[in-house]
């Protein structure tokens, strides 16, 4: 967890307060649940794969012609 600091108005931060002790919970957990709720579906990180394939670029498109010229399935 990446730690930051932020700003807020005083009347705000009293609200958390008294939001995090009726649910029995910490201001620092109100924030992080109201950010993750902010930022939506741009959490979803797509991964990526680092040296994982090392064939032509277009393999997907031209899958005989690379299996003709690798040789695949002769004897």
């Amino acid at each position: 967890m990446k730690k930051t600091s932020i700003y807020i108005a005083p009347e705000i931060d009293v609200a958390l307060t008294r939001r995090a002790a009726a649910e029995g919970t910490t201001k620092a957990k109100l924030i992080r649940q109201a950010l993750r709720e902010a930022a939506g579906g741009s959490l979803r990180v797509k991964p990526q794969a680092r040296g994982a394939f090392r064939g032509p670029a277009d393999l997907a498109s031209r899958p005989d012609e690379h299996l003709a010229e690798s040789g695949f399935g002769e004897q």
